[in-house]
């Protein structure tokens, strides 16, 4: 089942974003995210308008997803990005299209024109994943990123709405 996102799912998103930050290079966050961060950032995309979803089977939350403006400013008001992250167990079912779907029809309908995916260099599967629901490569930042004593592309995607 794919929702929004409420507070009570912060200590839950929390362990699922910590797991990434801490055995991969498909973040670029170095430190763990605190359960009050992410309240607060629930609180505050829902203030803003923009979308923050979890998907949950069973009671157990396996993924969430949410965007918000790209850059500040009014000239970017219609240009957003997305983050998603999706339990080990789940991935492969199916969990991250319907939070992209989720997200992508959300931020349409609130008037966004562009959806952009700033991806890990480490993360072909995170690549790929983006373009089978038809986000195309705009940019490579070379060692943009700096994670586990090294430096790492990221790779910005994008898909008009």
């Amino acid at each position: 089942m794919i929702r929004p996102a409420l507070p009570g799912d912060a200590p839950a998103i929390t362990a699922l974003l910590n797991h990434w930050i801490a055995h991969s290079a498909i973040t670029f966050t170095p430190t763990p995210k605190t359960a009050a961060e992410v309240a607060d950032s629930i609180a505050a995309k829902a203030a803003a308008g923009h979308g923050f979803f979890v998907a949950t089977e069973g009671g157990a939350l396996l993924g969430q997803a949410s965007y918000g403006q790209f850059r500040a400013g009014q000239g970017y008001a219609t240009c957003m990005e997305h983050s998603i992250s999706l339990a080990p167990e789940a991935r492969g079912h199916g969990l991250g299209r319907a939070l992209m779907v989720a997200v992508e029809d959300h931020a349409r309908a609130a008037g966004a024109h562009r959806m952009i995916a700033g991806v890990s260099g480490e993360n072909p599967e995170g690549r790929a994943f983006h373009e089978r629901l038809g986000y195309r490569l705009a940019a490579v930042v070379p060692q943009a990123g700096f994670k586990f004593g090294r430096f790492i592309d990221l790779v910005l995607m994008q898909k008009f709405l």
